[in-house]
């Protein structure tokens, strides 16, 4: 008897037993939802868990990954309602450990040196190229040798021109009559022999007959037959066209000579430097051919287009050489000073972030707070880049890691607006009829 009673009571305290393990257990999963969800450990609403091992996993729910690890709880911290999308904050050890670095957005004067290899070339305006204008043979040359230095004026070569003899003849008749007709009493036929002088004068000037020739033929009435032709420019004689006993016509160049007093220097510049530049810039030159010796000249001209295989824009520099040290086709090292932007307002070159459509940078909003800035950027220089608009003096802008705060604020700003569709379905379907509308 007694062991029945004994009996019957074991078998109902392993029954109850097992009844409360197992609704212990099934209890078990509604207790640790519920204190996720509400934040027991730290006080803070949930929003969802992150896989640790990949941020862009996520789930609502508490849950492991393929490697049996949690997921990390991801807990609302009262961001205010006018926050930017996309703040980042971070744990100051976090920062510490991912070595974030800062700066500040200052007002500085930023100037640019641009080096390039230039060519050094004759001054176009500089140069002349004599044609005789009429036909003839060249009976006599004075300068024969190129390099050689002629002053303006000077004689290079004497031509015989029958068409010059027979405008001689013409202008001693007229000189002739003019004298046998001054005193005519009708007053038509002086002016006629007048003009007739000077029409025939006239003549002997546009075929660029010296003064010194006509006077000389006025003076001795002796018909010369030769044709003296004379240098415009002073320079150096680079070219010479004709021999003794050639025929030659207006089509002949004769000589070219250029002064070389002055000369120009080509300079190559890429696309991301011409901004920099402008007319009227100093430039310095130094030579291999004059070792210690540098040379200042004028940036005189912006080639208006690029050079296709070069992707390069030509600049031409004036330079003065009396000395005549540069000579054309040496190849020299040129350095253009730009001009300086006195109150430039600059960050650090290595705090933008760029994308394909959008350029921005991190400021600091706090103690471990970072927010993205879209930012409107100028010209770049020695580590620093001018800032146009989205920043103001005094900001402090992140200059290491931002890669890393950049991620994580993408990761944020989605999350969010998936969470905002998921709390606004209403949203959601506004959203698409207005897409589908399109």
């Amino acid at each position: 008897m007694n062991k029945s009673i004994l009996s019957t009571v074991g078998a109902a305290l392993v029954v109850g037993i097992g009844i409360g393990y197992g609704v212990t257990l099934l209890q078990a999963p509604k207790v640790q939802k519920e204190a996720s969800t509400k934040g027991v450990d730290t006080g803070k609403k949930v929003l969802f868990y992150r896989n640790a091992m990949n941020p862009s996993v996520t789930s609502p729910v508490p849950s492991k990954d393929s490697m049996g690890m949690d997921y990390i709880p991801v807990y609302a911290d009262g961001a205010k309602s006018d926050e930017v999308a996309g703040t980042v904050k971070i744990d100051p050890t976090v920062v510490q450990n991912i070595g974030v670095r800062t700066a500040k957005v200052k007002v500085k004067a930023l100037s640019k040196t641009i080096r390039a290899i230039g060519r050094v070339d004759f001054d176009e305006e500089r140069m002349a190229r004599l044609h005789p204008k009429t036909e003839g043979w060249i009976e006599k040359i004075f300068v024969d040798k190129t390099g050689e230095t002629v002053k303006e004026d000077d004689i290079l070569v004497s031509i015989y021109s029958p068409q010059l003899v027979s405008t001689e003849q013409e202008y001693l008749l007229a000189l002739n009559s003019l004298k046998t007709l001054q005193k005519s009493p009708f007053r038509d036929v002086r002016e006629g022999a007048e003009e007739m002088v000077k029409s025939t004068r006239e003549r002997l000037v546009l075929l660029d007959v010296p003064e010194h020739q006509i006077k000389e033929l006025e003076e001795s009435r002796i018909i010369k037959k030769n044709l003296h032709i004379h240098t415009s420019v002073a320079g150096t004689v680079i070219k010479i066209g004709s021999r003794v006993g050639q025929y030659v016509t207006p089509k002949t160049e004769l000589y070219m000579v250029v002064d070389l007093s002055k000369v120009w220097v080509y300079a190559e510049i890429y696309e991301y430097e011409i901004p920099w530049v402008k007319l009227g810039d100093t430039v310095e030159m130094t030579l291999a051919s004059v070792p210690g010796r540098t040379f200042k000249g004028t940036l005189s001209y912006i080639y208006p287009y690029t050079e296709a295989k070069t992707r390069t824009t030509r600049v031409r520099i004036v330079f003065d050489n009396k000395e005549l040290l540069l000579r054309p086709d040496m190849f020299a090292e040129i350095k253009i000073n730009s001009d300086t932007q006195k109150a430039a307002l600059v960050i650090p070159s290595e705090a933008v972030i760029r994308s394909w459509n959008n350029t921005q940078v991190f400021i600091v909003r706090g103690k471990g707070k970072y927010e993205p800035r879209k930012v409107k950027l100028g010209i770049e220089s020695h580590g620093h880049v001018v800032v146009l608009a989205g920043l103001r003096e005094g900001d402090e802008v992140v200059t290491s890691a931002q890669f890393l705060i950049d991620s994580e604020s993408k990761l944020r700003e989605a999350t969010a607006k998936m969470l905002e569709v998921s709390q606004n379905p209403k949203k959601m379907d506004m959203n698409r009829s207005k897409s589908d509308t399109k």
